[in-house]
């Protein structure tokens, strides 16, 4: 790639590339790099003679290929895209064994970026659809795999050659597995202005109804293409003098438990943890660093057309102050369109949903005062203001319900519509009350607590996912064309092989997702499914089981296969019998929660896990085993359960629980009523105790993507050297390419302070300077390497240990990722292991070994799970 050229255009270069390797789905993650067992793939060099081990190749060796590249060079950019195809592998018959896991393969590329010109300049990598690479001899591990290009790396490059080694892994998910599985990708480099610069062009900021702002919050992405750190110092409109009675300052979340709302003359300002910079007052970026901005947004002139901010900035140690204009055009639309309305979530960003109130022209005959929510959730790929989104309800405009197309932060919802995207969805259904109160909306209210869930593809996973998790919000649901779970979706087949109990781990980590396992959780609650017959993207397979699965729980669902239908048509979301199934439900006045005479919950996980029939699952006894309630009438069998919360309608008189009678009647709770197992005795717990206990509960359950579940910004913790700096900032970028999260970047010794924030930490540790938050910490560290006291008390030491990542507790329901490494390298390993991509399947604690970079899972010394107490559990892998 030539960064400046003399004559710009489209032209042919060559990258070098080692031959088709297996991999198998999500596996990257854990390294399972064959080549690593060779040095890796940077200590190789061209060699067209050379010949490598391989299970898919004819022969059974991968070799060097050379590979033309496309690239385009404008004044300021090079963009360079490459597809690899390989026939020397049979393709069909493997799928013929294995399916479209036979289709997901590895590969690497090596080619140039070449620097011109005299001095030093500042660049931004694009990396779409590739996850890891090097640049020279540095490393990095997260890329841009769903081509975002929300935060690339800021590379500052001398003039010369760079050499770039890429790893290219296909993926069915993100490349298809129906055509030739080529892997397709793109490498663009851009040059940056050396100082703070927009990540994405604009503001992210509602629509304006009727002249005025749908809601004020508002966002605008920055990156800090320099070398210091930058402090933002405010933002304020573009045509108003800076001084001071006018500066939008960056205000700061208060202490305590839950995000508090900074708020001056104007509103809501932004959400930054108190702790952010040494001064508790501005926004910090670190070198490289890319993070969005929370402000609030004021409108005037009512029939503007744009506006324009200013965003005041401080590079720190310099003194020197500067600024950056930021326009955005404004979006005018109805009040009964569909429209952009922002809100704050969870997390602390920003973030966005469309809004369809009821229409003027809707009869409701049944005269609701509260309408439900109908939640549309959409596919894979898709931006929620998409009118691919928006209009596939148009046919239904006359629905008495508030419609919400929620976008889940990002277009593949940033997990699949799991912990971080259902907090956004749960956040956007939140903000409907006051939208209400703020639009001088003279329409029917809403009921928050009553949903009809309906989704497309992924959307239609995420409406499974809804419909077991939430039950007891569940008024109907309308999955189409959805899968049933990521393992069924595209088999884990082809991964390196690795020792069952190992792999059990894995697949317990992602019970929470495998909805195939939780149709009992839906009982009672209207269910149309649809599908297409002869969907080539996902088959109607999944429908078809899943239905089945309803018939088996008891479920009242109904199954449309609509005949010579793919998986997308224009009419899709408003065939005749999703129409009719709509209007029914938004009419059906059922109460919720459902009084069941029967029914059955099962719990993956009890942190995401909300409560059916009044009766809410909130710790197992081993989180690596599903949990199970079977309740008939105010009988309650449990398996594998430890404590239950009990509501109405099922809080009041006597339980009998597993055989034991507990008189609810004294308890001076009404509303929750909490009881616990203990020594196999149920005794009945007051809820404000359980909260207040060191136990683990709330949002610290589940595996280590529970780490999202952050109310506020993330901190990340590291140690003050060149390495574990570069490997903060890239765990800080990950979070903002894949979840658009914000974090914030803390060096060396200096306090954390972190019991005062309100956010998860994520820490680095290198050698013996990892410590645990509580003393009796079955996991610790040492100069001799780790050590783990199993669940029978036996201490298992592992002194060939290069890299760990555990979970353990902070105060108020947060989490710490400790990221342990012996050296940098392994600090390198553990880092990769930071949720990013769905089904990965990461645990509560791994630890891993040198042979995990060829061997992979397999190469794991320890996996496994805490309990209620952080114990390691019996289904964990210690040896």
């Amino acid at each position: 790639m030539q960064l400046r050229s003399t004559s710009r255009g489209t032209r042919e270069s060559t990258h070098t590339e080692v031959d088709v390797v297996a991999i198998g789905t999500r596996e990257a993650t854990w390294g399972a790099d064959p080549l690593e067992f060779e040095g890796g793939f940077r200590s190789l060099e061209y060699d067209p003679k050379a010949s490598f081990r391989s299970s898919l190749p004819t022969d059974g060796a991968a070799r060097w290929n050379v590979t033309s590249a496309k690239t385009f060079d404008s004044t300021h950019s090079v963009n360079s895209s490459l597809s690899i195809g390989y026939s020397n592998v049979d393709w069909d018959f493997l799928k013929s064994i294995y399916g479209w896991a036979a289709v997901q393969y590895q590969a690497w590329a090596r080619g140039e970026l070449i620097v011109g010109g005299n001095e030093t300049q500042a660049v931004i990598l694009h990396t779409d659809a590739i996850l890891e690479f090097w640049v020279n001899n540095t490393h990095y591990f997260g890329g841009d795999f769903y081509s975002y290009r929300n935060a690339p790396p800021v590379l500052h490059l001398d003039p010369g050659r760079h050499r770039i080694d890429l790893r290219l892994a296909r993926d069915v998910r993100a490349f298809g597995g129906i055509l030739e599985p080529t892997i397709d990708v793109v490498v663009g480099v851009e040059k940056v202005s050396g100082s703070l610069d927009l990540a994405k062009p604009g503001i992210l900021m509602s629509d304006v109804i009727d002249g005025y702002l749908a809601t004020p919050q508002g966002s605008i992405s920055l990156r800090n293409s320099g070398t210091r750190d930058i402090e933002i110092t405010g933002i304020h409109p573009a045509n108003v003098s800076t001084n001071f009675s006018t500066v939008f300052p960056l205000l700061r979340l208060s202490t305590g438990d839950q995000m508090l709302v900074a708020r001056d003359a104007e509103g809501i300002m932004s959400a930054e943890s108190m702790h952010d910079t040494a001064d508790k007052s501005n926004v910090r970026i670190a070198a490289g660093q890319t993070r969005s901005v929370a402000f609030n947004i004021t409108l005037s002139p009512k029939n503007a057309s744009s506006i324009a901010y200013n965003v005041t900035y401080e590079i720190v140690g310099t003194g020197k102050t500067s600024s950056l204009e930021v326009t955005q055009t404004l979006n005018h639309v109805s009040t009964y369109h569909p429209h952009k309305i922002t809100y704050l979530h969870p997390g602390g960003t920003v973030s966005y949903a469309m809004l369809r109130p009821p229409a003027k022209n809707a009869t409701c005959k049944h005269k609701q005062n509260k309408l439900p929510v109908l939640l549309a959730l959409h596919g894979a790929g898709l931006e929620a203001d998409d009118p691919m989104v928006t209009e596939a309800l148009d046919p239904v405009s006359d629905l008495c319900a508030w419609v919400v197309f929620a976008t889940g932060v990002t277009p593949w919802s940033g997990d699949d519509w799991h912990n971080w995207g259902f907090a956004d969805v749960e956040a956007a259904i939140d903000a409907i009350p006051s939208w209400i109160s703020s639009s001088r909306w003279l329409g029917p209210g809403v009921d928050t607590n009553r949903w009809i869930v309906s989704g497309h593809s992924n959307g239609g996973q995420g409406t499974w996912y809804t419909t077991t998790h939430r039950p007891d919000k569940v008024l109907a649901a309308i999955p189409v064309s959805g899968y049933s779970s990521i393992q069924k979706y595209v088999p884990y087949e082809l991964w390196q092989p690795a020792d069952p109990r190992r792999t059990s781990v894995i697949s317990a980590a992602l019970n929470s997702y495998r909805h195939e396992m939780l149709m009992d959780n839906i009982r009672g609650i209207p269910i149309q499914v649809q599908h297409g017959e002869i969907d080539d993207n996902v088959p109607a397979y999944h429908s078809r089981l899943l239905a089945l699965q309803l018939q088996f729980a008891g479920t009242n669902a109904s199954y449309n296969e609509v005949p010579n239908q793919n998986h997308w048509w224009d009419d899709i979301m408003t065939t005749p019998e999703l129409i009719e199934f709509y209007h029914k439900q938004v009419s059906n006045m059922e109460k919720l929660p459902r009084e069941l005479e029967e029914f059955d919950i099962v719990v993956g996980d009890p942190g995401d896990m909300g409560s059916k029939g009044g009766v809410k699952v909130t710790q197992l006894e081993d989180p690596g085993n599903y949990g199970r309630v079977h309740v008939r009438g105010r009988t309650v069998k449990t398996s594998n359960v430890l404590s239950i919360e009990f509501g109405p309608p099922f809080w009041k008189d006597t339980v009998v629980i597993d055989g034991q009678t507990l008189d609810f009647t004294a308890a001076t709770n009404k509303e929750r009523l909490s009881v616990h197992l203990s020594r196999n005795v149920w005794i009945v717990q007051d809820t404000t105790t359980l909260e207040e206990s060191h136990g683990r509960h709330g949002r610290q359950l589940g595996s280590m993507t529970a780490i999202l579940r952050t109310h506020g910004p993330v901190t990340i913790h590291h140690p003050d050297s060149a390495n574990a700096s570069h490997l903060a900032l890239q765990v800080s970028r990950n979070l903002q390419q894949y979840f658009r999260a914000n974090s914030m970047l803390l060096a060396g010794n200096a306090k954390t302070r972190s019991d005062s924030t309100t956010g998860n930490v994520i820490r680095l540790a290198i050698g013996a300077a990892a410590s645990s938050t509580t003393a009796d910490f079955p996991i610790k560290v040492s100069s001799s390497g780790v050590s783990i006291r199993d669940y029978r008390g036996r201490e298992q030491s592992y002194s060939e240990a290069r890299g760990a990542a555990w979970l353990q507790p902070l105060d108020s329901e947060r989490l710490e990722l400790v990221l342990w490494g012996a050296d940098d390298e392994g600090l390198g390993q553990a880092a990769r292991l930071i949720p990013m991509l769905t089904g990965v399947g990461q645990p509560d604690f791994v630890v891993l070994s040198e042979k995990a970079k060829w061997k992979g899972l397999d190469g794991v010394l320890a996996l496994g799970f805490f309990d209620s107490e952080w114990q390691v559990t019996p289904s964990s892998f210690v040896s």
